[in-house]
């Protein structure tokens, strides 16, 4: 028996409807979705739980711990940065999970993240900000 795979919505230029996707359903207002956001970075569940320094089991039986929700913050941080500075959602996304940054040792903004520099690299998008507007 198969069953039609759930599509990941693409989001282009509405970062207000990607957190609507992001939220965890029936856990509260503010909780976010360890699911969704795997899905739409398409990255395994384990992966996500590796990044966020959790044992993998903690995504699934307890979403809204602390440190599920702070790693999944931060990363909505750098990805809201990023996408104020290009304007497009989407390409937000493919540049936090591809892009490898010469300023940071060609790590990209999702190691950066793990590795908990989310300040440093939002100083860094920052500085780009200001040089393409000034």
């Amino acid at each position: 028996m198969t069953t039609a795979a759930h599509a990941v919505p693409t989001f282009s230029k509405n970062f207000e409807g990607f957190l609507d996707f992001l939220r965890e359903e029936g856990a509260g207002a503010s909780t976010l979705s360890p699911n969704r956001f795997s899905e739409v970075l398409s990255i395994d569940l384990q992966t996500l739980a590796a990044q966020a320094h959790v044992h993998r089991n903690t995504l699934s039986r307890a979403p809204a711990s602390e440190s599920v929700q702070r790693f999944l913050r931060e990363a909505l941080r750098v990805l809201r940065a990023a996408t104020d500075l290009s304007g497009d959602v989407d390409r937000a996304i493919f540049w936090y999970r591809n892009e490898p940054l010469p300023t940071f040792g060609y790590k990209t903004a999702e190691h950066l993240v793990t590795d908990g520099r989310t300040e440093d690299l939002l100083r860094y998008i920052e500085s780009l900000e200001a040089g393409a507007a000034g």
